[in-house]
């Protein structure tokens, strides 16, 4: 398995069931940085890539990022002291629900909050399940229930926090109402088609906890094999080699 080449970072993924793929790409490029976060959380890392989108598009001073698979997380790390952010980046080998209780249980009276929350989590469901235990871990949504995930996230997230998810588009209205259940609210939708006539598959969404009203945007990716269009383009050029 060769690793994957961007512009300013190459991520080794031969030890991680989930490859490298679109979805990663378009939400770490996607993810607004425009209040300058200070602090950043990738979960469900993984090879650790949106952690690195993360600290090549930003100046965060803390990016961190959990990662419950063995061998995903030692692939994180060293993709972590590879990277020319290496001083920024830290990965936990922790579940998520260790992790909240930890920070929750932290008495040094610090602000253990995240400016950002970052996430590509598993979501598929039983009837996609495969031999391979490991790359089912990865990928499924028993892994980390949204339910969990959004719980998690409302505990983890500042005041002024933003959360930032790639799901599949049928699962956008679920996802919103168990939100909206702790209080976090849209701000931003992004649906993802891959050509002009296939159905929408993915929403990015970014999340607060202020209420707003938004105005859904659409990407295609494509018009034809390997025709990516304007828009894909001008939000991937910075990452992908061939941009």
């Amino acid at each position: 398995m060769k690793p994957f080449q961007f512009k300013q970072f190459t991520v080794y993924q031969n030890r991680c069931a989930m490859k490298i793929g679109t979805d990663s790409v378009l939400l770490g490029a996607w993810a607004s940085l425009d209040a300058n976060p200070y602090s950043i959380l990738d979960i469900g890392a993984g090879t650790g890539v949106l952690a690195l989108m993360m600290a090549q598009r930003s100046a965060a001073e803390l990016i961190d990022a959990i990662e419950i698979d063995d061998a995903a997380y030692v692939q994180c790390v060293d993709n972590f002291e590879q990277s020319p952010w290496a001083d920024r980046l830290f990965c936990y080998h922790a579940a998520l629900d260790e992790f909240v209780e930890d920070l929750s249980d932290d008495e040094s009276g610090m602000d253990d909050s995240y400016d950002l929350i970052i996430s590509n989590p598993p979501f598929y469901t039983d009837t996609y399940k495969s031999d391979n235990q490991q790359r089912d871990l990865a990928r499924f949504a028993d892994a980390m229930p949204f339910r969990h995930l959004i719980e998690s996230v409302s505990k983890l997230l500042s005041k002024q926090g933003l959360f930032s998810v790639i799901i599949p588009f049928s699962e956008e209205k679920d996802f919103m109402v168990l939100a909206s259940k702790e209080h976090l609210y849209p701000q931003r939708i992004l649906r993802v088609k891959g050509t002009p006539e296939s159905e929408i598959k993915r929403s990015l969404i970014e999340f607060s906890f202020q209420e707003t009203t938004v105005n859904p945007k659409e990407l295609v990716i494509e018009t034809a094999r390997h025709q990516y269009t304007e828009d894909y383009i001008a939000l991937t050029k910075d990452f992908y080699l061939k941009m």
